[in-house]
C-alpha cells in the first residue's frame, strides 16, 4: 500500500525534475552559445568569448558526470582529448583550462579553454577579475574550428 509520505516524495520528484529540466531549456534557448558540432551522445558549442573557449554538453540531460554510461564518459574524453590537443597545436596558449561546474546549469558540461598572458584574466579564472585590457592577436577561430570538425570526425 502507497502512503501518503510516498506519494509526497513522488510528487517532490517529479517536481524537481520539471523545474531542472525547464532550467536546462532556459539555458539553452536564452544562451548565445553556437553550436559547431553534436552526435547521439554529445554536443559542442562555442562561448562567446576573447579566448577560445568550446563547451561540451551531453545531449541527454544528466546532472552528474558518475550518471553518464560509459559510452558517453567515453565519448567525452574522446572530443576533450582531441579539442585540447588541437588547442595546444593551432594557438600554442600558455595554458589550457578544463572546468566542469554546473551549479547554475545541472547539465554535465565541461568547459575547454585556451588560456594566454595576454587575456584579460590571466592567470585568473574566466569567471575571476579582470587583471588587463586583453591584447591578443590570435589565428582565425573559423578555420580552427574547420580542423577541429576534421579531426572529431575522423
Amino acid at each position: 500500500m502507497v502512503g501518503k509520505m510516498d506519494l509526497d516524495y513522488s510528487y517532490l520528484l517529479l517536481k524537481y525534475s520539471l523545474i531542472r529540466a525547464m532550467l536546462v531549456l532556459i539555458y539553452n534557448l536564452t544562451s548565445e552559445k553556437t553550436m559547431i558540432y553534436k552526435n547521439d551522445l554529445i554536443n559542442i558549442k562555442v562561448e562567446k568569448s576573447e579566448i577560445p573557449w568550446l563547451i561540451i554538453f551531453t545531449n541527454e540531460n544528466i546532472k552528474e558526470f558518475s550518471q553518464c554510461d560509459n559510452k558517453t564518459k567515453t565519448e567525452i574524453f574522446r572530443c576533450l582529448d582531441i579539442i585540447e590537443k588541437h588547442m595546444l597545436e593551432y594557438y600554442t596558449p600558455e595554458k589550457i583550462n578544463i572546468a566542469s561546474f554546473g551549479n547554475y546549469v545541472p547539465h554535465v558540461h565541461f568547459h575547454i579553454m585556451a588560456r594566454f598572458k595576454e587575456d584579460s584574466y590571466f592567470p585568473e579564472p574566466m569567471w575571476g577579475k579582470k587583471q588587463r585590457e586583453a591584447n591578443l592577436s590570435l589565428p582565425s577561430f573559423d578555420e580552427f574550428t574547420k580542423r577541429l570538425l576534421n579531426k572529431l570526425n575522423s
